[in-house]
């Protein structure tokens, strides 16, 4: 199942609680994406925040996953979880899909 997961820093804290685990955070990410379950990870535009794509056995893995890095260990940052499924609308392209 892939899941994407946005991340989220938690209230009141700041760029210097962060800065002490930041190579060791990177260190984590690295060692989950050698390991297959993070497939992607992105730092959105417009704020410092992270987004992932997971393929996983389920949202509960997903958790299990992210609750290994550092700044999550911390109490510093949180994930929202979206399940993901294959885009359905291409099967109108072809008459196979009832309605």
């Amino acid at each position: 199942m892939k899941i994407l997961a946005l991340e989220r820093e938690i209230s009141d804290t700041t760029s210097h609680q962060f800065a002490p685990h930041l190579k060791a955070e990177a260190a984590s990410v690295w060692k989950l994406y050698k390991r297959g379950g993070l497939r992607e990870i992105y730092f959105r535009e417009d704020r410092n925040e992270a987004v992932l794509i997971l393929e996983c056995t389920g949202m509960e893995a997903a958790q299990q996953i992210l609750d290994t890095l550092p700044l999550v260990k911390e109490g510093l940052i949180e994930f929202e979880f979206i399940p993901l499924v294959p885009y359905p609308g291409f099967e109108r392209l072809f008459g196979t899909q009832a309605g």
